[in-house]
């Protein structure tokens, strides 16, 4: 098992249970190296320290805040320590909301939770009272410097924990919205065959990035002293002028794409079965 972001107790009023978080997500793609172009070494950055004018280790690196123009103040590891909130190692659930109230645009981070072996019960218990109302806990909890409100809601039968966006953290866009246009109550109605014809359950293992895909087909060419093949650009795009028309079209193809696979499946459920030849008698 991987190693644990965060550990303490997670106390949910008189109840406090020992926790674990874990990440649970993590975005994956290919990584170049800078290199010298002319040798092919590999660049190293190095400290550089302007007023001595010469190149400084790790060591010697301090954390300060400018607190006016090239003027700081020097925060020592020891300093933040001492000022660390309780939920540096409590995380208190203050209230519980609908998680339908929730817009996902506050959602930051994931974390997969898992309780210690003192409180399985109270997790286990915490996790099924959450998944029948319905409803997420909302909790503090401080970890890398900074104190976050999180989401906590159950998944498979555990939690899984969300930092939070503050409410000044996320922005407002001047003049978002659905705009203020008349639709008529056909295109609507094509709107929504169309939504049901590309319906379908979500499975994220169909989805892949495909850049990555063509990176990892480009260093496989380079490799092997290929040609690297140039990958179809889409056509030029213009403003529909027909709305109805598009809608009809669009909807138009995507039944013709469908059908060619329901009537495979039903022509393979309604043939007969075959049965092996007999053998003839000698």
């Amino acid at each position: 098992m991987a190693a644990s972001v965060w550990s303490g107790y997670l106390t949910f009023g008189l109840i406090s249970m020992p926790v674990r978080l874990f990440s649970g997500a993590r975005s994956s793609s290919i990584s170049f190296h800078m290199l010298h172009r002319d040798d092919l070494s590999r660049v190293k950055q190095q400290l550089f320290c302007p007023v001595d004018n010469h190149v400084i280790g790790r060591d010697e690196i301090v954390k300060g805040y400018e607190y006016r123009k090239d003027e700081y103040v020097v925060i020592e590891p020891e300093e933040i320590k001492k000022i660390e909130p309780k939920t540096a190692k409590t995380m208190e659930i203050l209230e519980f909301v609908k998680s339908s109230d929730v817009d996902p645009v506050y959602f930051e981070s994931s974390y997969y939770m898992l309780p210690e072996e003192a409180g399985r019960r109270p997790y286990a218990l915490l996790s099924k009272a959450l998944e029948e109302s319905e409803y997420v806990a909302i909790a503090k909890l401080t970890m890398h410097n900074r104190e976050y409100t999180v989401f906590l809601r159950p998944k498979e039968g555990g939690l899984m924990l969300h930092t939070m966006y503050y409410s000044d953290e996320v922005r407002e866009l001047e003049g978002f919205g659905r705009p203020e246009v008349e639709l008529k109550d056909a295109e609507v109605k094509v709107a929504h065959q169309l939504i049901e014809a590309l319906a379908g359950p979500f499975e994220p293992q169909k989805y892949h990035d495909q850049f990555q895909e063509n990176l990892k087909k480009l260093i496989q060419a380079k490799l092997e002293g290929e040609e690297v093949k140039p990958v179809e650009k889409p056509k030029k795009l213009a403003p529909v002028v027909d709305l109805m028309a598009a809608l009809k079209q669009s909807l138009a193809e995507m039944e013709g794409k469908k059908k060619p696979a329901a009537s495979a499946a039903a022509s393979e459920e309604s043939a007969p079965e075959r049965k092996p030849p007999r053998r003839k008698r000698a």
